[in-house]
């Protein structure tokens, strides 16, 4: 992409004592200097941070809407111009590169007043790991968790279905079914079934594997019928080179991929044209929206978005959800046809932009009449379901805070929670974890590992008093640093009395005395309260018991995951990675000679440099490392370092 030069250059915004709106001489000569070519306009306060990133056709047009008196702006937008003190521009040469330059940004900087849909993790993504040797395929809430290669499908709405659609393609592929081997030395039965490659064994190739994947993903592109025509050729080309094993196989995964078209709940009778459906329902909190993968005639997926209504034009939000979507598509994934509920504010800087990534032209629609506005409201009526039971979620969890909030006497809803766990085993690994709720709902962004430091902690003397202290010192020794940084209304401390003293200890060191904490012992689930010898029980079928219990298991799941994972590394750790320049390969060399650490401690020195691979020089430092001083041995000849 080729963009411009910033045209106005970043200005120091404290020399200004007032915002643009109030100083109408100096707006209006900005305005005036403004271009009118494409380009991104990045919205700055008075201390030079950035509030809100914008793209434009026009940017003279564009920038000067937010300052006009009748232009009718969403309660948010009206807030954010009177917060602007200065403005910079970054010009590009066409409006898909100020789209895609606008992407970046906003990634980058994540202005406050920019609207962008939730992570939302109730909708479920189907992910292939292409960053592995042999990559997996499986159903995730963490949209960008792992190696940026890997692909991620979704959000899709029906979690049921995606699991099913799933099992389904892992009958008709040999794909990877587990991610350790049930054997160190043969396969499993999936192998013997013809349900896995035994990749564990290493009985395919990385490359054969991953062209088994690539069909796998043509699925989930929506491209079967192509695949499909692809394996009914190959089919005929095995039958008549009389390869009549590999056809059969052939014939069957055609006839399971058909077997799947066929699971398909909606057929729409216009199958000449790919093409997606969006639309949104909303009320006065959240917006709701659907959009619906049609291809060839089937609906082969219904993606869901959901953000917070912050009075933005419907159009403006459906072209955020459409960029949001395209961003990581691939070329084959973009439909040759949008439909959209509402017209989009700038449509044609979202098709110039599709058609650059597609190589196609692609066209955008609003549709009043036929099958196509019948397929919009069908996608409307999905939006709305939606949008209500996302309501009910929501007063579900806002009676769940309302009530905690009375029975533990706080003066507020607490909005932001956070609960410490402590995990380990017999003070061996011990580790803590921090997760945060935010209005009821993990806010994972937040969740955080802690290594317990405390040299006193060791195997076999465990101190889950002095783990949560370390852990509470830590993280408001850190708040005390950044005083404009979010302070949890309540602190959930997973333990009794005593865990509950150690933090409140801290706390109250730190100046922190005023944040709530709570201890929750799992035994009888009973609440401890600072200063209070009786504990306060709370009702079974209360929500704000519910809401508690799935925090603090939820800190528990990511302790006891964290420590696993430490342990595990731990174990698989071999003394042998102390020696310089003995490395995995190295290492695999020796132990396939002698077989384990003990024989080879007891190897001589010739007996080393004889293994292919090692030579005389990393003999001797394997020899020296078990023994302190090289072997008193015939100087070693003949035996080169491969």
């Amino acid at each position: 992409m080729c963009c411009g030069e910033i045209m106005i250059e970043a200005v120091n915004t404290s020399d200004f004592m007032s915002s643009l709106i109030e100083d109408t001489g100096r707006l209006a000569e900005r305005i005036e200097a403004l271009p009118t070519s494409p380009g991104v306009y990045l919205m700055r306060d008075e201390d030079g941070e950035i509030l809100y990133i914008g793209k434009a056709k026009n940017l003279r047009n564009r920038v000067r809407s937010y300052f006009q008196a009748g232009h009718d702006h969403s309660p948010r937008i009206r807030v954010m111009v009177g917060k602007v003190h200065d403005f910079e521009l970054i010009l590009t040469d066409t409006e898909a590169e100020a789209l895609v330059l606008e992407d970046n940004l906003i990634k980058t900087n994540r202005p406050k007043y920019n609207v962008l849909l939730k992570d939302d993790k109730q909708y479920p993504y189907l992910c292939i790991t292409w960053s592995e040797e042999y990559p997996r395929v499986f159903v995730t809430r963490r949209r960008g968790a792992l190696h940026p290669e890997d692909k991620y499908f979704g959000p899709y709405t029906d979690s049921d279905a995606l699991h099913k659609t799933l099992r389904f393609l892992k009958k008709i592929f040999p794909l990877r079914q587990r991610d350790t081997p049930v054997f160190k030395d043969r396969p499993c039965i999936n192998f013997d079934i013809g349900r896995c490659l035994a990749l564990c064994q290493r009985l395919a190739s990385p490359h054969e594997y991953r062209h088994i994947v690539r069909q796998v993903q043509m699925v989930l592109q929506g491209r079967t019928s192509e695949l499909i025509a692809q394996l009914e050729s190959q089919m005929e080309a095995a039958a008549e080179a009389l390869n009549f094993e590999h056809a059969a196989r052939l014939r069957d995964r055609v006839l399971g991929l058909q077997q799947l078209g066929e699971h398909q709940k909606i057929t729409i009778p216009d199958s000449s044209v790919s093409r997606d459906a969006i639309a949104l329902a909303a009320d006065d909190k959240t917006v709701s929206i659907q959009l619906f993968q049609v291809r060839s005639g089937k609906l082969i997926g219904r993606l869901g978005f959901s953000s917070l209504n912050t009075g933005e034009e419907p159009g403006l939000i459906l072209q955020r959800a459409l960029e949001e979507q395209y961003r990581e598509a691939a070329p084959e994934e973009i439909p040759l046809e949008v439909l959209t509920q509402h017209p989009l504010p700038e449509a044609d800087i979202l098709r110039a932009w599709l058609a650059e990534k597609k190589g196609r032209r692609i066209e955008i629609h609003t549709p009043q009449r036929q099958l196509k506005a019948e397929l919009i409201e069908l996608v409307a009526r999905n939006a709305e379901a939606e949008l209500q039971r996302l309501s009910r979620f929501s007063r579900r969890q806002e009676k769940a805070l309302v009530n905690l909030a009375d029975a533990l006497e706080l003066g507020t809803i607490p909005r932001r929670i956070e609960c410490y766990d402590i995990s380990h085993i017999q003070g061996t690994d011990t580790v803590a974890s921090r997760v945060v709720f935010i209005d009821g709902s993990p806010a994972r962004q937040h969740y955080r590992h802690y290594k317990i430091r405390d040299p006193r902690i060791q195997a076999g003397r465990p101190d889950d008093f002095a783990s949560m202290a370390e852990v509470i010192q830590r993280r408001f020794s850190r708040a005390r640093q950044e005083p404009d940084g979010d302070l949890p209304n309540l602190v959930v401390i997973d333990g009794g009395k005593g865990q509950l003293s150690a933090a409140r200890a801290v706390m109250e060191e730190l100046d922190f005395e005023d944040v709530s904490t709570i201890g929750l012992a799992k035994r009888l689930e009973e609440i401890f309260l600072p200063g209070r010898s009786e504990s306060v029980r709370l009702e079974d079928d209360d929500p704000a018991l519910h809401l508690l219990q799935r925090i603090r298991d939820e800190a528990h799941r990511f302790a006891i995951t964290f420590h696993r994972d430490l342990r595990s590394k731990r174990m698989q750790r071999s003394s042998l990675d102390d020696i310089p320049g003995i490395g995995p390969a190295k290492q695999k060399l020796l132990l396939e000679k002698f077989r384990s650490v003990p024989v080879l401690e007891q190897a001589s020195l010739t007996e080393i440099a004889e293994v292919r691979g090692i030579g005389p020089q990393l003999a001797q430092q394997v020899y020296r490392y078990f023994h302190g001083e090289p072997e008193l041995a015939p100087v070693l000849t003949g035996h080169a370092e491969t």
